[in-house]
């Protein structure tokens, strides 16, 4: 009865009010005038011949963890496309960079049951792979009336989330029972979809622990390497503001217990590097390389500021040893199991509550390290840096506890295997 409610409400209410807001969003550079008609479900792609396995996700983060499924899917199903969709530019952007052949984007239609059927009627997919939490009433109330199969992948579901939901449980039922079945990602998503009326719901594991590997220029690399030329150095990814600065206090005792030490630093913003860079000269007397500057690392260089994008692979495939940043201060942390499956130790501060679930299975693995505060971090560095059996110790660890999460892409298409056509 919502959705029954809810798609005619959309249909009276686009042309009065949404039209609008939709007007001043491409004012606004959010949307995309040239592809805007994928918008209301009318693409100008024609549908590929043979199976299609359409992938929805929300934004930027939801359409990169499909992409190990993307490729799972495309190599066991040889005459398959997959279409990807996602509702930011963003994403748009990313996905034409890095879908692989056979594989296309288009963007999610507003949800206004009219494009929503079009848009079902012109694609017709083989089954459909939703990520997450981005819950579309007029959508996914079209692909089920088409009986099309419909699996909820890594869903996630907030404490906020939750607790709203319980309130109107009578919508959360409506929307969930849309969908064939349910993936939680933590055994706590997976028992808050129960409780809030998914059919059929497990947890195979999170599906963004299977990721791929961040990608590698090689020569940028091999350029890197000889800069290095043999010096001792570590990495410090994905950093926020000051936690730079916390650090750079205790870099020179570094390099009297590691002569020759060079520090690598990575800032989640890279438009930051000049300003991390004026600062560690001018109030630590640090000799300072910037990368978007085309810097060279020479024997002088202390810190290595590497403030591009889409090179943290290279840092990455080269560092034995990582700090993980937006730990050290109430940020959450970063992503500490890309550079785990690079085999490298890996150090986080005491603040990476947005990765609990993986955090608690880490630990248990004895695969990623967890520092108190700053003092305790340069303790623990100092430690690391100065023991090579017992960083690689750390690093073979890390790397084992990430390959064996990475399994969750087997279990997870084996289980929608069932739904999806034979080969």
């Amino acid at each position: 009865m919502f959705i029954r409610i809810y798609n005619f409400m959309i249909r009276i209410l686009y042309p009065i009010v949404i039209s609008r807001y939709i007007k001043k969003r491409k004012q606004n550079g959010k949307e995309d005038i040239e592809r805007f008609n994928e918008r209301i479900g009318r693409p100008k792609l024609k549908r590929p011949e043979g199976k299609l396995f359409w992938f929805h996700g929300a934004s930027v983060g939801e359409s990169i963890s499909m992409l190990p499924l993307i490729h799972r899917i495309l190599e066991t199903y040889k005459d398959s496309h997959v279409m990807v969709t996602t509702g930011t530019i963003t994403s748009a952007e990313i996905m034409r960079k890095r879908l692989p052949e056979r594989a296309f984007h288009q963007y999610i239609t507003l949800d206004n049951p009219v494009f929503t059927t079009r848009f079902i009627k012109h694609w017709q997919p083989d089954v459909v792979l939703w990520f997450e939490s981005d819950f579309w009433p007029a959508m996914l109330s079209s692909i089920k009336r088409k009986n099309i199969p419909l699996v909820l992948v890594n869903g996630r579901i907030s404490n906020k989330s939750f607790k709203r939901w319980q309130q109107f449980d009578f919508v959360s039922k409506e929307i969930l029972s849309c969908f064939t079945f349910c993936l939680g990602q933590s055994e706590e998503d997976a028992y808050r979809l129960r409780v809030l009326g998914a059919k059929d719901t497990t947890c195979l594991g999170n599906i963004k622990y299977a990721a791929l590997p961040l990608p590698v220029d090689e020569d940028k690399k091999k350029e890197i390497v000889e800069q290095i030329d043999g010096r001792p150095f570590w990495l410090v990814s994905s950093t926020h503001n000051d936690e730079e600065f916390k650090i750079a206090r205790f870099l020179k005792r570094l390099q009297e217990i590691k002569p020759g030490l060079l520090t690598m630093i990575a800032p989640r913003h890279p438009h930051r590097g000049e300003e991390i860079k004026e600062k560690l000269v001018k109030d630590f007397g640090l000799n300072v390389s910037l990368r978007s500057k085309n810097e060279k690392i020479t024997k002088e260089t202390d810190v290595y500021v590497a403030d591009t994008i889409g090179e943290l692979g290279i840092w990455y495939s080269i560092a034995d040893l990582v700090f993980i940043g937006g730990s050290l201060i109430p940020h959450g942390g970063q992503n500490f199991m890309e550079p785990a499956r690079d085999r490298a130790a890996v150090v986080v501060g005491p603040h990476m509550f947005n990765f609990n679930d993986a955090m608690s299975r880490a630990k248990k693995a004895d695969a990623v390290i967890q520092v108190n505060d700053v003092i305790d971090l340069e303790d623990e560095i100092i430690k690391l840096l100065s023991n090579d059996e017992l960083r690689e110790a750390k690093a073979s660890l890390a790397h084992n506890w990430a390959v064996s999460e990475a399994k969750v892409l087997d279990g997870i298409m084996n289980k929608i295997k069932s739904y999806l056509p034979e080969e």
